[in-house]
């Protein structure tokens, strides 16, 4: 053999080599077993994580702020001992603060940093705890991967590049531009279809690891989109933004066929969640009653019959200037 031919052969036996160790590399995102040996959440990416965790915390201060937090002791350790068992079967690499709004809406969200909200309606309505940890776990992909800080990094190139005189600053001048309030990203809960894609993914595999039916993730998106067919505005406006369309439906399928070993048998309901999910809707039910009282309690203005509205004068014209709506004073 020639220098000629052997370099030749040589450098097709390399690039075969690497192309294989990138098919292996590609190929552990589709493997359980190498769950928390892998960098998911590789990437551009302006935040580290220590930024990543303080912006989370601050926009979960604000979430708290406007939100109004579920202190049922029961319900509360369950569902963060549900999330937590995902959580150790996860790619993470943040603690996680788990915690439960009450909100009707369907929805979950884990906000960069690990700082993750479940809706009671979320609770409420799926029919298993496989529902809710299929749910739950895509959430947590979410942050493993760290779409949030991975996608709002993507706007503020794209809002950098569109500004030319930025890059006369530097990163100095994008400090500036960010500051005034022109380059805040906005894509910390909402995500492309790639990183949907692969929360989808990963969710599967974190829920498969943790011991559930990976199928009961399909079951509960097809049962939402139904939903939502039928009583339109059940999902939040941030959960809607990208809706489980019959292709991310039949990708989830193909994953849990290709990727997921069948197991002789998985978890599918807890008494825990049951009696969680009880709990939940005796709670919502009594704080329903409590507001219902409130309106009840609030004070009415009767009048005769035949003796004119409330705003009208003695001859059954109406006054001027006169709201429609009966308006009480309080005494000092």
């Amino acid at each position: 053999m020639s220098i000629k031919s052997w370099k030749a052969t040589t450098g097709i036996l390399v690039a075969l080599s690497l192309g294989a160790s990138l098919a292996a590399a590609k190929d552990k995102k589709k493997d359980p077993d190498e769950i928390g040996n892998r960098d998911v959440g590789k990437g551009v990416n302006f935040y580290s994580l220590e930024k990543e965790i303080a912006l989370g915390k601050q926009m979960a201060q604000e979430v708290e702020r406007e939100a109004k937090i579920i202190q049922d002791p029961v319900i509360a350790e369950y569902v963060n001992r549900l999330g937590q068992n995902l959580v150790r079967n996860s790619d993470a690499k943040v603690p996680f603060t788990i915690k439960v709004l009450e909100a009707q809406e369907v929805n979950a969200f884990a906000l960069p940093g690990g700082f993750f909200f479940v809706n009671s309606g979320l609770i409420l309505d799926a029919d298993n705890e496989a529902e809710l940890a299929g749910v739950m776990a895509h959430e947590i992909a979410h942050v493993a991967a760290r779409h949030g800080t991975r996608q709002a990094t993507r706007g503020a190139i794209i809002n950098y590049a569109s500004l030319p005189l930025i890059f006369m600053g530097g990163w100095t001048g994008y400090a500036i531009y960010q500051g005034a309030g022109l380059a805040i990203p906005l894509g910390f809960l909402t995500f492309s279809r790639a990183f949907e894609s692969e929360a989808d993914m990963l969710g599967l595999e974190y829920m498969y690891k943790a011991g559930y039916d990976p199928t009961a993730f399909v079951d509960f998106f097809e049962k939402i989109q139904s939903l939502e067919k039928t009583k339109p505005g059940t999902l939040s406006k941030v959960f809607s933004t990208h809706p489980m369309t019959d292709d991310r439906i039949k990708a989830a399928q193909k994953n849990i066929q290709e990727i997921l070993k069948a197991k002789p048998e998985y978890v599918l309901n807890t008494s825990e969640f049951m009696n969680a999910k009880e709990r939940l809707a005796k709670l919502e039910n009594r704080t329903k009653k409590v507001n219902e009282g409130k309106d009840a309690e609030r004070p009415t203005l009767k009048r005769n019959p035949g003796s004119g509205s409330p705003d009208s004068g003695s001859d059954g014209t109406a006054k001027p200037d006169s709201d429609e709506r009966p308006t009480l004073k309080r005494r000092d």
